[in-house]
């Protein structure tokens, strides 16, 4: 199984933002109770998902926040490779093999991500992406949700 780095990325900047929210705090509150000087626009990015955290970084904003790192990376991890309704993994290959002229919006984006340097084979789609492939396909989400399925990983 292969790490769509950008989807566990978001993902766990969402975490990051829903253990904050829970606390009751601001950014900015949250960054007074770190050890490190981080700007409000680092811990925005990092809830984006726009950047990247290191593990120690990762450690800090958890302890801040009264939260194991392991607990909220257990999170991440069920979020990222738990099939989920609304869902989908498919297999970029097998998106490139098809040849349903309605698709070749698809199979372009398949293409593109193939080629890029992460080499992943397989991606996880959400609801919103797929609306927005369904878009680019001029077909309705449940119409192309229903070919997906096909290309199930």
């Amino acid at each position: 199984m292969r790490i769509d780095g950008d989807i566990y990325q978001r993902v766990l900047g969402e975490e990051l933002r829903k253990l904050r929210r829970r606390r009751g705090w601001t950014r900015k509150e949250l960054n007074q109770h770190l050890q490190s000087d981080i700007s409000l626009q680092t811990l925005a990015t990092y809830e984006l998902g726009t950047r990247h955290c290191s593990v120690v970084r990762l450690v800090e904003l958890c302890l801040a926040m009264d939260e194991l790192p392991q607990n909220l990376l257990a999170r991440v991890h069920r979020r990222v490779f738990t099939d989920e309704p609304g869902r989908l993994r498919i297999d970029l290959d097998r998106v490139v093999a098809d040849d349903q002229p309605e698709l070749l919006p698809l199979r372009r984006w398949a293409q593109g991500r193939l080629s890029q340097a992460d080499g992943a084979r397989e991606v996880m789609l959400d609801s919103g992406a797929i609306e927005r492939l369904a878009e680019l396909c001029a077909l309705p989400a449940p119409d192309l949700t229903t070919r997906l399925r096909a290309f199930s990983a």
